[in-house]
Parts: C-alpha cells; sequence; structure tokens
C-alpha cells in the first residue's frame, strides 16, 4: 500500500492536476476575501484591471511556452542555457514594448480628457510594474513543463498566490488597505517568485549572454502560428468582461456581479482541463498510427463520460444556485441575489455543453487540422463579441450577456461536428455506444 501511494504521489499527471487544483483552490479563497473586503464598484475594477492583465500574459509568454518547451524537451544542458537566454530576451522586449504602450496610451487619454473605466486605468498605470515582476517566474514555467517538474511548478505558483491570500486575510481582518495597496502586494508577491527563480537559475535571466538570434528566431516562427488560437481562446473569455467595463450603465458593478456566477463555472474548467490533457496525447497518437477509427472512439468515449460527469454536477448547480452564489460572493451581494442566480442558471447549460465543444477542438488538433480549431475559435469569438455588444448596449442585461455565452458554445459545438464530419466522418450517434464500452473497459483505461 504504502509504495502505490509513493507511486501516485510521482505520477504525473495527478502531480499536474494538484498543482492546478491547489493553485485554483486559493485562488477561490483570494476572490471570496476579495468580495467580502471591497465595494462593489472597486471589486469591479480589480476584476477588469486583473482580466486585462492576465489576457495580455497569456499572448506574451504564448509566443514563447509551446516552442521553448519543444526546444527545451530535447535540449542538452548548454542547449537549454541557449533556449532560456533567448526566451527571456524576447520577453524583456515584449515587455518594454508594452510599458512604451500602456503608458503612452494613459498619458493620452490624460492630455485628451478621455473618461475611461477605472479597471481600464489602473491596468495602463500597474500593469509594466505586474509584467516585471511575473516575468522571471512564468518564463521558467517553460522549464519545468519541459522536465516534467510539476511540483517545482506548483510550489512556485503557490510561493505569490499563497502570499497573496495570506495578505488579503489580513487585510480583511485587521489593515483594512485599499484597491492600490491590494495591486502593490500582488506585484510585490509575483517579483519574489520571480527573485527565487532568477537565484535558482530556472527563469534565463543569467542566461541572456547566451541567447542566439537563429533560436530566438525558431522560437517566434514556431510561436506565431499559435497565437491566433490563443488570442481568440483568450479573447472568448475575456470578452464579456472587457466589454461589461465599457458600459456606463452596468460599468464596475455590473462586472463585479457577472464575476461570481463566472468564478463558480471556471472552477468547472479545471477537471476538463485535465481530461482533455489526458485525451488529446491518446487521440493524437492513434492519429499519427493511421488509426483514425481508434482515435475516434477514444473521442466518443470521453466525450459521453465527460457529459454524464457534469450532468450531476450542472444540476446540483442549478438546484443550489442561489446558496452558492451567496457563498462565493458575500451579503455584500444580497440585494443582486436573483440577478445572480438565474445568471448561474443559464451557466448550468453551458456547463452540459462545455465538454462537446472542447473534444472537437481537441480532436481537430489531434489529426492534425488546427487550422480548422482556429476557425472554430475565430467564429465563436466574433460571435460572441457581437452577442455581448448586444446584450450590454441594446437590451443593458448581464442575463443576456450569459444566454450569449451559451448561444455561441452551440455554435462552436455544431461547427466542430460539422469539421468533423467532413475530415473523419464523426457519427454523434455514437457517443452513447462508446461510452458504455469505455465504462465497461474502465480499469484497462485507468491502467
Amino acid at each position: 500500500m504504502l509504495k502505490k501511494l509513493k507511486y501516485i504521489g510521482k505520477e504525473k499527471n495527478l502531480s499536474s492536476l494538484m498543482a492546478n487544483v491547489s493553485v485554483a483552490f486559493l485562488g477561490l479563497v483570494g476572490f471570496m476575501l476579495l468580495t467580502r473586503q471591497l465595494p462593489k464598484e472597486l471589486f469591479g475594477e480589480w476584476v477588469l484591471f486583473i482580466t486585462l492583465a492576465t489576457f495580455v500574459d497569456l499572448l506574451r509568454f504564448g509566443l514563447t511556452r509551446t516552442s521553448s518547451v519543444r526546444l527545451l524537451s530535447g535540449a542538452k544542458a548548454s542547449g537549454k542555457k541557449n533556449i532560456l537566454g533567448s526566451s527571456f530576451r524576447i520577453n524583456l522586449m515584449l515587455l518594454i514594448a508594452l510599458t512604451f504602450f500602456c503608458w503612452s496610451l494613459y498619458g493620452l487619454l490624460e492630455i485628451s480628457g478621455q473618461t475611461i473605466n477605472n479597471g481600464y486605468r489602473l491596468f495602463l498605470i500597474y500593469y509594466p510594474f505586474l509584467a516585471l515582476s511575473n516575468l522571471s517566474w512564468n518564463n521558467a514555467m517553460s522549464l519545468f513543463q519541459a522536465e516534467q517538474n510539476f511540483n517545482r511548478m506548483m510550489w512556485v505558483r503557490l510561493s505569490n498566490v499563497g502570499l497573496f491570500c495570506l495578505f488579503l486575510a489580513m487585510n480583511h481582518w485587521w489593515l483594512g488597505f485599499g484597491l492600490e495597496v491590494i495591486i502593490w502586494t500582488n506585484i510585490g508577491v509575483n517579483a519574489l517568485s520571480g527573485v527565487w527563480c532568477s537565484l535558482k537559475n530556472w527563469d534565463g535571466l543569467t542566461y541572456m549572454g547566451h541567447a542566439k538570434k537563429e533560436i530566438e528566431r525558431d522560437l517566434i516562427n514556431f510561436g506565431k502560428y499559435s497565437m491566433g488560437t490563443l488570442i481568440s481562446s483568450s479573447l472568448l473569455k475575456s470578452s464579456d468582461t472587457f466589454i461589461i467595463g465599457m458600459s456606463p450603465i452596468l460599468g464596475s458593478a455590473g462586472i463585479a456581479m457577472y464575476a461570481i456566477p463566472l468564478k463558480l463555472t471556471d472552477l468547472l474548467g479545471i477537471p476538463l482541463h485535465s481530461f482533455t490533457m489526458t485525451a488529446y496525447p491518446r487521440m493524437a497518437k492513434k492519429s499519427m498510427e493511421g488509426n483514425i477509427s481508434g482515435a475516434k472512439k477514444i473521442f466518443y468515449s470521453y466525450v459521453g463520460i465527460v457529459t454524464l460527469l457534469f450532468f450531476p454536477v450542472a444540476l446540483i448547480g442549478f438546484v443550489f444556485a442561489e446558496q452558492l452564489v451567496l457563498f462565493l460572493g458575500g451579503n455584500e451581494y444580497l440585494d443582486a441575489l436573483p440577478l445572480l442566480t438565474m445568471i448561474f442558471r443559464v451557466f448550468t447549460v453551458y456547463i452540459m455543453l462545455l465538454p462537446i465543444d472542447r473534444f472537437t477542438g481537441v480532436l481537430l488538433d489531434s489529426i492534425n487540422r488546427p487550422k480548422l480549431n482556429l476557425y472554430k475559435v475565430l467564429v465563436m469569438t466574433g460571435s460572441n463579441i457581437v452577442l455581448n455588444v448586444l446584450a450590454v448596449f441594446v437590451f443593458q442585461s448581464l442575463v443576456a450577456v450569459a444566454v450569449g455565452t451559451v448561444l455561441f458554445t452551440i455554435m462552436g459545438m455544431l461547427l466542430g461536428f460539422y469539421y468533423l464530419k467532413k475530415e473523419i466522418e464523426v457519427k454523434s450517434r455514437h457517443i452513447f455506444f462508446e461510452s458504455i464500452v469505455f465504462l465497461k473497459n474502465l480499469k484497462t483505461h485507468l491502467g
């Protein structure tokens, strides 16, 4: 038994899942603390600031991370110095460009006297500081992923998320600082994790002298092809918040209210991400072996089983929506409880559709059709933006924004099935049968 426990503890998939769950749990705790110590308007400004920061971070490191992991995976010790140094130098140049852009735009807005949501203003002022503070540990993530060192990845992430949660707890009960101090503290804890990675030579800072132009060119040339999908996927998640923030009527209070049911929904993305991480290499392997039938069987079984698992979760969420929203948001949102309950109940429909949509994209990538997956995500993103604009500026309704999320997910699901049917003759009616076969052979799959 002890040997089995040790084996489980070292198993890479479990380590990866544990890292994601640990960080997500602390993120949830931090979210709950913030809803209880900031008024609606200020919390909405925080959500807009951090959503924008996360979106830009994804783009910054998305350019180099995938390509860095690919090169680092097969590199020797000396080669790793070249790759890490080159990656760090690219990200440093991006940081300088972003800093110039943010502060120049802020200066122009101030001179012209244009009024914008304070969350956007906070982003333009403080994001360059945050970007500098998280540069080192974000660059180190490529090394950890290439080495499959998920435990180290977890501890580095927990070092900043955990310290930030600790500060928020102290701030809630004793300190009572405002939003700008919270932002500076977030910058500070990110900087501590960055310094740790720099001292351990995990980030590439000390290897910048080993950077090579040909490696930088390789990193950018490989990375730029994933940027279209990455930008679209990021906008798919963030456009709701950005567009609500532009509304003079809904504004920061609208962002704050919408963020609560959205956060509950996002928590379900953690196990789904784990399932897709497991399914992708299996489907890709079958596809590369020319066994398209085998890849389709894995797709059918995963779609069926994961949707089946999500059904009771969605049902519980629908029934206990009011209690869940109140638990996450606190008494500050008691007056908006009927509205937030309705939004979350709409999201429970989205939860049921999410596995189908996600796995159609995974199968398209597995059969080497990433361009079709990009088209699918682009259509979904464009539809989401149009629906959000109508919901916010015409209907002025947060419920309509949530309904738009369901509609663009249905569109993505149908488009994904259309592409798969055209490419490899996927048939939706096989999902139930293959799911039953999967359950009967569950022990074999787990082994």
